[in-house]
């Protein structure tokens, strides 16, 4: 017996154009209802599931979705949240390279806590009794790029799933109509789309790179057939689709297809609603900073954030770059602070007051910090530093108005709590519900891991 497509094929030869072939190949299969039938034939048939629907998780989750803020550069830890005192007293001001370089900016008590921040983060440091101060990160390697592959996907040497990919893999998504990962304005370069893929995990739960400044989803839109011609070219597909789930039901890349080609459908009405800002209010754009000035750039990302936030997007990454300040440090740092304070601290309030930070876990850092010393003897930039950094949590089930762990005196190396990037990721992973450990994929006959093989949850910093 012929299949439906062989069937199709037989019927249609000698048809000249593409639409000739969509009208009489579409003829008679409906719509939406029948696409939905077919899908629910073909689960019934093979026990296939969506790949990307909301799945429970290991135990109970602190935290629903992560709003990660990448600082692309390695911001430099000891101007900025880690106070350190002791290098204070020093007074040491640069004049020769390597020598000690004191904070550059002061730090003042924040929120009833007295967290320290510097204070050039005025508008966040509102929020210093949400945030939970990291302060005793290490890595392996001072390099970027290894660095933020790292700090990505949890290995620097092989190609391995981003942690985004590895939370839809385990969660699923919760809307029907966007990605489940999102990553606004990536990296082009150091890793570019390693950072958001999904390596040996199915392509169905890699992210999707967007713009804030314009064009939004590159080909969201399809220039040569009409939305009702475009829906009964996928209703088509998807019946093909559906008999080949059917034929192989140990084959999982089926339902993939069926699922990507939907949501791409979808997003061709969905996103452009999410991207689209102009029905926020005069008051709200401002709150960001958005409208003009520094903050302007970095502040609709955060709206976006939000509004992505609010329609079930379970991952969301957005992305500053140029915080690798070797020299001009006083001048840049000051800058970037102004670029992202008043939009994170729109952020924090929006989801407060939106009943929604007890369960978005907002992360902010970068790929690793900055040394002590006077990187190039003019009392004004820093080198790298691997060995000990900061990076800070708010909301998502984490204790607000708390220092974790520490770094020495002078803010070199993690001595207190060091956390490495296994012990940051299963922390994640566990505000989340899902245990790292657990959260396995067999590829070439090994279950792979985000955290490999090490990983401990710092369980202080739960609420």
């Amino acid at each position: 017996m012929k299949s439906s497509f062989q069937s199709l094929c037989a019927d249609t030869r000698g048809l000249r154009t593409r639409r000739e072939f969509l009208q009489r190949g579409c003829a008679g299969f409906g719509g939406l209802a029948l696409s939905a039938l077919m899908a629910d034939a073909a689960q019934a048939a093979t026990g296939f599931t969506s790949p990307l629907a909301p799945k429970e998780p290991h135990f109970k989750a602190r935290a629903k979705r992560v709003i990660f803020l990448f600082m692309e550069g390695g911001p430099t830890h000891i101007d900025t949240f880690d106070w350190k005192p002791e290098l204070a007293k020093s007074g040491a001001r640069g004049g020769a390279k390597g020598r000690l370089l004191a904070p550059v900016f002061p730090f003042k008590p924040a929120g009833q806590s007295g967290l320290m921040l510097a204070d050039i983060f005025p508008e966040l440091a509102k929020h210093g009794d949400d945030l939970c101060l990291l302060n005793s990160l290490s890595t392996n390697t001072p390099g970027h790029q290894q660095a933020i592959i790292s700090l990505h996907t949890g290995n620097e040497r092989f190609v391995r799933p981003s942690m985004g990919a590895w939370t839809i893999y385990g969660l699923g998504t919760m809307s029907q109509e966007l990605p489940g990962f999102v990553t606004v304005n990536p990296i082009s370069d150091q890793g570019g789309a390693q950072n958001y893929g999904s390596a040996f995990l199915p392509a169905t739960f890699q992210g999707t790179p967007i713009s804030s400044t314009g064009g939004g989803v590159p080909n969201l839109y399809n220039r040569h057939l009409t939305p009702r011609d475009q829906r009964r070219q996928v209703d088509f597909i998807q019946r093909l689709n559906g008999e080949l789930r059917v034929q192989h039901p140990a084959n999982p890349d089926f339902e993939g297809a069926v699922q990507a080609l939907e949501l791409a459908f979808k997003m061709q009405t969905s996103v452009p609603g999410v991207l689209s800002i102009d029905s926020e209010s005069a008051a709200t754009l401002g709150r960001y900073g958005i409208g003009g000035g520094r903050a302007d750039r970095f502040g609709r990302q955060c709206l976006l954030a939000r509004r992505m936030a609010e329609r079930g997007v379970r991952f969301i990454q957005l992305t500053h770059r140029g915080w690798d300040q070797h020299n001009n440090l006083r001048e840049r740092l000051r800058d970037h602070a102004a670029d992202i304070d008043r939009p994170i601290a729109a952020l924090l309030a929006d989801l407060k007051e939106r009943d929604m930070l007890k369960d978005t876990l907002v992360i902010w850092g970068g790929e690793f910090g900055r040394k002590p010393n006077d990187d190039k003897g003019d009392g004004n930039g820093r080198g790298h530093n691997a060995k000990g950094y900061t990076m800070w949590l708010a909301g998502g089930g984490v204790r607000g108005g708390m220092r974790y762990g520490a770094t020495d005196d002078t803010g070199r190396e993690a001595v207190v709590n060091k956390m490495s990037m296994p012990d940051f990721h299963a922390t994640i992973l566990h505000l989340l519900g899902l245990d790292h450990e657990r959260l396995t994929y067999n590829y070439a006959g090994r279950d792979f891991r985000l955290t490999d093989v090490s990983g401990a949850v710092a369980k202080d910093i739960l609420a």
